[in-house]
């Protein structure tokens, strides 16, 4: 029993310190993109949204004009913008809930304090930003992110529930495999 208790006691240790230094990595990078310029940012949502195209003219076997090309990576760069900000955050969602959910019961206190932790998170990135060269705040990206957030801890409770499932599949199976071994 003392055995068991350590050995949990260790996972809680080694899963949070994991967690909190990913999250920590992705502070960083968000950081890092959240003081860029304006300009900056641009050109990389720009070469990003050139590749997303390039790629998919590749996969469908056609040949595009460079115009239409275009065309299609200015449309493209407003939604993966958007995608990226939503993809961070659930990120951070699913580390942030992962750390609490070592030190906390499931509920909704967890899932509260993760949205609210993830909430301010995206309001100080957006009030940094405020600051930067041709960037501005946007209450809408603190929705998106929060949203974002909202969705990784979702992934987390839907995985966390399937893992219990299974597990309680197989001791139900172990079980009685015991019962029929004795018959």
């Amino acid at each position: 029993m003392a055995n068991k208790m350590r050995r949990d006691a260790l996972r809680r240790w080694v899963v949070s310190g994991i967690a909190a230094a990913l999250l920590a990595v992705l502070y960083g990078i968000i950081f890092r993109f959240s003081a860029q310029d304006g300009e900056q940012s641009g050109s990389l949502s720009q070469e990003i949204s050139a590749r997303c195209v390039d790629i998919l003219n590749s996969l469908s076997g056609r040949d595009w004009s460079e115009a239409r090309m275009s065309g299609l990576a200015a449309a493209f760069e407003h939604p993966i913008r958007k995608l990226a900000h939503f993809s961070e955050y659930a990120c951070m969602g699913i580390l942030v809930y992962t750390l609490l959910s070592q030190w906390m019961r499931r509920g909704r206190g967890r899932c509260l304090l993760t949205v609210a932790w993830v909430f301010l998170s995206a309001a100080c990135d957006e009030f940094h930003q405020y600051f930067v060269p041709g960037r501005w705040a946007s209450p809408w990206d603190v929705l998106l992110d929060t949203c974002g957030g909202a969705f990784g801890m979702l992934l987390c409770i839907c995985a966390a529930a399937l893992w219990r499932r299974h597990g309680a599949g197989r001791k139900a199976k172990s079980a009685r495999g015991c019962v029929e071994e004795r018959d």
